[in-house]
């Protein structure tokens, strides 16, 4: 952290305008001003102005924006707009206000921001190969269940199939009244599956090529090329976290906690940081494989030691409501298919990061 900024800036970056609170170290404002958010913009302003440490609230513009000012000299902080509550939950919310509080905290204390770290422009750009499949995946889906409820409403019911095979079953099962409003719908699927499709080879090389660390995370059964990806790609850089259980707690897989006193109610998985919610969403569809009443791991000899796995002969569900709830309770069951996907979370991980 550089100690020596002369200056504090708080940025509140918009969409057209930017606007940005700036102090002096005694805590006064030395100005309070917008400027367009656009490269050149930006550049002048604060090439302009002493080394100063700037925060900014993590965002569509965050990424470029935070790299433009490094390069300029200046100390970024980009802070985790989940937890800024004294910025999102305040009843005067604005974005003078805004760019105010960001200017006081990063005077005060740059860990009140709870900063994070932006991956790498090309592991950004390998991981939006991934959203974009994901995209496509999704709108197949909606088109789908369109269909779906469209030909339910007239009494019939389309054959049940995968959805690559969807349109051609479809088909016979349209009524004709409405096949002139879902055929071209029918044909848009077709061409999606196929477009899903040519997403496959790409996902397949990057996994064998670029990030070969991934070969190893499908050993793990119910673990593909599109999960082992996310997850690499996801956590980039596995030495920022001191052990393998910080893992999960990064990327929401672990239960809230509301203790005070005597009460400690169990609570319901958390939602995560943004950057965790792909990697959650691949790991959930994967772990209800793992509830078995035994289940093999045969990376362990490979591993120090087995990591938080139970006895030979254990029951995998009893070992998932142990880790969801703490103790079992009421609702420790129903937690056990999240409880696996911290595992699966934490695991892998702490399997590749001796050589990562």
């Amino acid at each position: 952290m550089n100690k020596d900024s002369t200056l504090f800036v708080g940025l509140d970056l918009g969409d057209r305008w930017s606007h940005l609170t700036i102090l002096d170290p005694e805590g006064e404002v030395v100005e309070e001003s917008r400027v367009p958010t656009s490269g050149g913009a930006l550049q002048r302003k604060f090439s302009a102005l002493a080394q100063a440490r700037v925060a900014m609230e993590v965002g569509t513009h965050s990424r470029w924006v935070s790299q433009a000012l490094r390069d300029l000299g200046h100390e970024v902080l980009v802070a985790n707009a989940r937890k800024l509550r004294v910025i999102f939950d305040n009843p005067r919310k604005g974005d003078r206000a805004d760019s105010h509080t960001l200017a006081r905290l990063a005077r005060l204390d740059p860990k009140l921001l709870s900063p994070i770290e932006h991956r790498s422009p090309q592991a950004q750009a390998d991981l939006d190969v991934l959203r974009s499949r994901d995209a496509l995946v999704r709108s197949r889906t909606l088109l789908i269940n369109h269909v779906r409820g469209v030909v339910k409403s007239t009494g019939a019911r389309v054959p049940s199939s995968s959805a690559s095979s969807f349109p051609s079953k479809a088909a016979g099962s349209l009524p004709e009244a409405l096949r002139p409003a879902l055929s071209p719908i029918l044909e848009t699927v077709r061409a999606l599956s196929l477009e899903i499709r040519s997403y496959d080879r790409p996902i397949e090389d990057l996994c064998t090529g670029k990030y070969p660390d991934c070969q190893r995370l499908r050993r793990v059964q119910g673990v593909g090329p599109i999960t082992a990806l996310v997850f690499v790609l996801t956590l980039e850089n596995p030495k920022r976290f001191e052990k393998s259980r910080e893992v999960g707690p990064a990327l929401g897989l672990v239960p809230r906690r509301d203790q005070s006193g005597g009460q400690d109610p169990q609570l319901h998985i958390t939602p995560g940081l943004p950057q965790g919610r792909q990697d959650r969403k691949c790991l959930s569809p994967s772990s209800p494989c793992w509830l078995r009443p035994v289940h093999p791991w045969p990376l362990w000899p490979r591993l120090r030691s087995p990591p938080l796995g139970p006895a030979a002969g254990q029951p995998w569900r009893e070992e998932c409501e142990e880790e969801s709830g703490g103790g079992g309770g009421k609702k420790a069951r129903h937690r056990a298919s999240p409880a696996l996907e911290d595992w699966r979370g934490l695991h892998p991980r702490a399997f590749v990061a001796s050589t990562w």
